[in-house]
């Protein structure tokens, strides 16, 4: 299976963005209400300055305390970014995300960002692919 398999079949295909600009504050909310665990940084919605995930919120304010929640997402967004194309496949992508310590990964294309996928977006591709396989394994052993 590859990347852009993977995201034809996630159900919301879009893209939760913040701009650079914007509070931390106002990040977390945005994760709270949509019940996401990462939003992408992009001043125009389609370019990708960087990501803010919740584990980047919670190791800051562990440092520095929730006054860091007042500050702009520009202060606290991993800016150096790992992405993927639609031509990865599954266990490339899950290479990444392991070798990396990321739950999240932008997908890019020749024009921008196309969309984020997570590693439960990966896993659950994975198994279904897994699953089909084993189908096709025993129809072929009992003789379907």
């Amino acid at each position: 299976m590859i990347v852009s398999q993977i995201l034809k079949s996630k159900p919301d295909g879009g893209v939760i963005s913040v701009k650079p600009t914007d509070h931390v504050n106002d990040a977390v909310k945005l994760l709270s209400e949509k019940r996401i665990g990462t939003v992408v940084v992009s001043q125009d919605g389609r370019s990708l300055d960087g990501i803010l995930s919740e584990r980047d919120i919670v190791r800051e304010m562990g440092k520095r305390g929730i006054g860091c929640l007042s500050e702009p997402v520009s202060d606290m967004m991993t800016a150096k970014l790992v992405t993927c194309s639609p031509t990865d496949s599954a266990d490339a992508v899950l290479e990444m995300m392991t070798n990396g310590r990321f739950r999240h990964l932008p997908v890019m294309d020749g024009e921008g960002m196309i969309g984020l996928i997570s590693i439960g977006d990966v896993v659950k591709a994975r198994l279904a692919e897994l699953s089909m396989e084993k189908d096709a394994l025993q129809g072929m052993i009992m003789g379907h």
